[in-house]
């Protein structure tokens, strides 16, 4: 990085787009894919989310992240509505435990009209009084709903089961009584000690030549009021011991999730655990797990297995809902599944055919370029670099069964595994 703003461009050769990278003055870095498309997606990621936050105003975060669409100190909600949806065009955003991301679609005549507005949204926002107060009440209804989707709900539940005693515990949504807590004064020094711009992406991927996109943020970005370098340190949870936990939630199924702590972002085995997770329980139908428990046995309609890997730590989990007096059967299928993967070596055959099945998943998934984007954002956020699909693709072809069986063994074979139930 380059602080002092000297270009930074390097360049990437891809199938039929190129990636290209540049800092700022100010810390900001720019991750840019070059396409073909009429369609331009960019944005901003902040490395900004719920762990940045303090108990007492849990859900800050994402409050920031509604409310700058409120009005900044040039523009009323509703012009910065009209600003986008009047050409078209889409504009988002989400919060996780370390980002908030602001994103916008838009046709490529419009990058710049685009980019102008998230940037005047994210460094200049108002937080007006009665707009904020309605957008709480739309918070409050946004924490009602989710705690009516278990489904969705019990992964929070989980990471604060695993996370204990650390921040990355903590709801992004925050509670009633956190967010009630919070206002314009404790809002603006969030945003000025967290959204440091040497923690800030700018990403695009556009048809735009690299050198108009730095014309554009150079002209709407460099301005950036917030502090470069982060003012505090997070602090990397310690790995608590192994834990199971119930919540009466009133359900119908009883709702599970088995996992433990893995890998963060950029380990040397983060891919080969990215694999496995895929023959375990990822997407596919024919993963191991719903061949056991659904195909096979019929005891599921969902199960799946996820792996997320953090920017200093990360986690695994398994995720099913089955009738009541079905659970303990499903959960001596999940541990078989897992005794598996650590016992017996994956054969050059299954290998081979597990490759072939996520090349295919990879390509396909790289067509949808909303993700494709955000991928390019958080990728140059923790790695600072964004290789395409291809690239990442053909590291994990170098897995061998040997590599895949230690990480099987370091992730799911000791006994730190946590389980968390909704009965």
């Amino acid at each position: 990085m380059d602080c002092k703003g000297n270009a930074i461009i390097s360049i990437m050769q891809m199938k039929k787009q190129t990636t290209y990278y540049h800092t700022l003055a100010n810390g900001i870095r720019i991750v840019h894919c070059q396409t073909r498309s009429d369609v331009s997606w960019l944005g901003l990621m902040a490395g900004c989310g719920t762990r940045d936050e303090e108990t007492a105003v849990n859900g800050m975060a994402h409050y920031i992240e509604h409310t700058v669409f409120k009005g900044t100190n040039k523009r009323t909600a509703k012009q910065i509505i009209n600003r986008i949806e009047d050409i078209g065009g889409e504009i988002n955003a989400y919060t996780t435990k370390e980002e908030t991301t602001f994103y916008a679609a838009v046709p490529n005549r419009y990058f710049g009209r685009a980019l102008e507005l998230i940037a005047d949204m994210v460094f200049h926002p108002s937080f007006p009084k009665q707009e904020t107060e309605k957008e709480l009440s739309v918070i409050l209804d946004e924490i009602e709903s989710y705690e009516d989707s278990p489904s969705e709900l019990i992964y929070e539940d989980f990471e604060g089961l695993v996370f204990e005693g650390n921040s990355l515990e903590m709801p992004i949504l925050g509670t009633k009584k956190s967010l009630k807590r919070i206002n314009k004064e404790q809002t603006a020094r969030f945003m000025q000690e967290n959204y440091c711009t040497s923690e800030m992406v700018m990403f695009s991927l556009s048809s735009l030549p690299m050198q108009k996109v730095i014309a554009y943020a150079e002209q709407y970005l460099s301005d950036a009021p917030y502090n470069i370098f982060r003012t505090h340190t997070r602090v990397t949870p310690d790995i608590p011991d192994a834990k199971q936990a119930s919540f009466r939630r009133h359900t119908h199924q009883t709702h599970v999730m088995i996992g433990g702590r893995a890998y963060p972002i950029g380990h040397e085995k983060q891919l080969a655990l990215y694999l496995l997770n895929n023959i375990l329980g990822g997407g596919s139908m024919n993963s191991r797990l719903n061949m056991s428990l659904r195909e096979q046995r019929g005891l599921v309609y969902t199960i799946e297995s996820t792996y997320s890997p953090l920017s200093d730590c990360g986690y695994w989990s398994i995720y099913f809902a089955s009738e009541p007096q079905n659970v303990d059967e499903c959960e001596q299928l999940v541990r078989q599944e897992l005794r598996k993967m650590t016992e017996t070596c994956i054969s050059d055959y299954t290998l081979k055919k597990a490759l072939r099945q996520l090349h295919g998943q990879m390509a396909i998934a790289a067509q949808n370029q909303e993700n494709y984007a955000l991928r390019l954002a958080k990728l140059m956020l923790y790695t600072n670099q964004a290789p395409a699909w291809e690239d990442t693709f053909a590291e994990i072809e170098q897995l061998t069964p040997d590599i895949l069986s230690q990480t099987a063994k370091e992730i799911f074979g000791n006994n730190n595994i946590f389980i968390l139930k909704y009965e």
